[in-house]
């Protein structure tokens, strides 16, 4: 059997992923969005390259977030190479949906930051759920706290 190329491996890789992957330069401007990225948030990829960040991120948020980002591309550090970050984002036709995503810093051969890569999952049905779960058990809370039985789920 022989190996495909690197190069064609990595464009499989990113294209036939289901998790939202996109690649946003220096400027917070995408320059990559696959077919995950499509179909979580709406936009075609010719739509969305060329365009900043600001067409998924929820106005109140976007402050806060170009001052992180611009924080990161000047330091060459971001926190969330490790972690998973959790965030309100928006799509095409205005639902508010959740994400987790991690980042991947890709920086010149000199240490400086050419840009970000995220990998990104659509996560709102899970958080609908753990929130209807912790709604549930304050309301058994407050029921034995009042000396009354837990009333039969709905």
């Amino acid at each position: 059997m022989t190996i495909p190329s690197h190069d064609w491996l990595c464009q499989q890789i990113v294209e036939g992923a289901p998790d939202a992957i996109i690649f946003v330069d220096s400027d917070g401007v995408i320059r990559l969005w696959n077919a995950g990225a499509e179909a979580m948030f709406g936009h075609g990829a010719a739509e969305a390259t060329g365009q900043t960040l600001d067409l998924i991120i929820p106005e109140r948020l976007r402050e806060r977030h170009w001052e992180g980002y611009r924080t990161v591309m000047s330091s060459g550090v971001t926190k969330y190479a490790e972690g998973l970050l959790a965030v309100p984002a928006v799509t095409k036709d205005g639902a508010r949906i959740s994400i987790e995503f991690t980042i991947s810093l890709l920086k010149d051969t000199t240490g400086v930051p050419l840009g970000a890569a995220a990998v990104i999952r659509n996560v709102t049905e899970r958080r609908a759920g753990e929130r209807e779960t912790q709604e549930r058990i304050a309301q058994l809370e407050a029921q034995v706290a009042a000396g009354g039985p837990p009333a039969e789920p709905k």
